[in-house]
């Protein structure tokens, strides 16, 4: 299918951008690698007046160090994330979730911030980095904001994005020497998370000290794990603390039924999927 008609505009900086889309009013919608929202368009699901494509904003590309701090910019494709020296040492979890996101073509065309802001339920970016207890840094015509990943989401394919505001970069705490593993069960090869587990873990002589652990599609938005990162902090890294931990990581989730599972499916795939990611992660 062909599109509806609409203005195309192509800022260079990311104040050009904000610019546009206050001028462009709530009709305006953002092309960062355009994975996700191409379709949408094609298929008339959606019918922005104005396009803002935000390839020629170089600002927005790109992975730096910022004292504590690991920071990646919106517009970085999935490969660039992948391949980084730094997402490998700082963030394990983020180029294990990212060495999952759909096929080789998608990972060179998709953005790191575009995944995020789309904020599928399903898509393997959110959890990981509300498992790492990331800042989102926004802009909009009042200046740029700071948003932790836990009011970032919102609910289905909502954010804290107000129309005229665009996520620049993501910054997220160094986890250096942290181990780390993304699970995810899918139907078929390639296709979005059935459910999926984001799992970061600091050990210290054979004991957890720290353990964040984050689900995807188990809600209408990421998922904290509490009731399992309580059961490790200050256990020991072996089967039997990461067996009876992973029990409870079902605990307060509410996933949505649909034609690939019920309810209960779900929740049994979040339990099992969370042994198996932490396992991977401590190597017990």
């Amino acid at each position: 299918m062909i599109p509806a008609p609409f203005e195309y505009v192509a800022p260079s900086s990311v104040d050009e951008a904000v610019q546009a889309l206050a001028a462009a009013g709530e009709d305006a919608k953002v092309l960062a690698g355009g994975q996700s929202l191409l379709p949408v368009l094609r298929m008339r699901l959606a019918a922005p007046t104005t396009l803002v494509d935000l390839r020629k904003v170089a600002e927005m590309r790109g992975v730096r160090e910022d004292g504590g701090d690991l920071v990646i910019g919106a517009m970085t494709t999935h490969y660039d994330v992948q391949r980084d020296p730094l997402v490998a040492e700082h963030a394990a979890l983020i180029k294990a979730a990212t060495d999952t996101v759909a096929d080789p073509q998608v990972r060179h065309r998709g953005t790191f911030g575009g995944a995020i802001a789309h904020a599928d339920p399903a898509g393997d970016l959110a959890a990981p980095v509300l498992a790492m207890e990331a800042s989102l840094v926004i802009a909009g015509p009042g200046g740029r904001r700071t948003v932790a990943a836990a009011d970032f989401f919102q609910d289905f394919f909502t954010t804290a994005l107000a129309p005229d505001e665009l996520l620049v970069e993501v910054r997220l705490p160094k986890h250096t020497g942290w181990r780390a593993h993304y699970e995810k069960f899918t139907r078929v090869a390639q296709a979005w998370s059935m459910v999926a587990v984001a799992a970061t873990v600091r050990t210290e002589g054979g004991v957890i000290e720290e353990a964040h652990v984050a689900l995807t599609n188990m809600g209408s938005t990421p998922v904290r794990a509490v009731a399992v990162e309580q059961a490790l902090v200050g256990a020991s890294a072996n089967a039997d603390v990461i067996r009876a931990a992973a029990a409870h990581a079902a605990d307060g989730t509410n996933p949505a039924a649909d034609g690939n599972s019920d309810i209960e499916y779900r929740q049994h795939l979040a339990r099992v999927l969370t042994g198996r990611a932490l396992t991977a992660a401590v190597g017990a």
